[in-house]
């Protein structure tokens, strides 16, 4: 079975496990019969009580219509085409002009480049870092999505896991990522020890 990954991380974080294979087989016209993931999130939950000693609180507002403009429609004004029906897929407004890799910011439109994330994906977009403010409130902090400041108490934490991307890494022509690493030497992967 192929998954469906048009938004980082929704598959594989918002969808409940019980209903994985159920959406990997759906398409997104049929998205709706998901929404109550995207609504009703776990992942703040889980990172309020895994880091709620470190001033880490999950939003208040429920259902979480900053959540639906992120991962199923758009946002309004910058990605959101007109008659939107919610789906699950990734979105480019092609009106907005591309940023030189040099000048791009890795956390996108939350960077204050319209160009990226989630307008589109480019390579050097921190699509993690993002998708954790993103599910914490960050946009609620921004007044989209049909939410305010106070329903995101930790909306404005710069959440990271700490594995930074830059535009920086990539090469300037297609196929812009750089070859994989070559991993750890082992009989299963024939890379030799002095290959190190």
């Amino acid at each position: 079975q192929v998954s469906r990954l048009g938004m980082p991380l929704v598959n594989e974080v918002v969808i409940g496990l019980k209903d994985k294979n159920k959406f990997n087989n759906s398409e997104p016209k049929d998205d709706a019969q998901f929404a109550d993931y995207v609504t009703n999130p776990t992942l703040p939950a889980l990172l309020e009580i895994l880091f709620g000693g470190a001033g880490v609180k999950a939003p208040t507002n429920f259902p979480r219509t900053d959540l639906v403009a992120a991962f199923l429609t758009g946002v309004q004004g910058l990605n959101q085409p007109a008659n939107v029906v919610a789906s699950e897929m990734l979105r480019l407004n092609t009106a907005i002009a591309p940023v030189p890799a040099a000048s791009q910011n890795r956390l996108g439109v939350l960077g204050g480049d319209n160009a990226g994330f989630p307008n589109g994906r480019r390579p050097g977009d921190d699509v993690v870092d993002i998708e954790l403010r993103v599910a914490m409130g960050v946009l609620c902090t921004l007044n989209i999505g049909g939410c305010k400041p106070s329903d995101a108490p930790a909306g404005s934490l710069h959440y990271t896991d700490g594995a930074f991307i830059y535009a920086g890494y990539f090469a300037p022509a297609f196929p812009y990522l750089q070859p994989p690493l070559p991993g750890s030497p082992n009989p299963d992967n024939a890379i030799p020890r002095a290959a190190r």
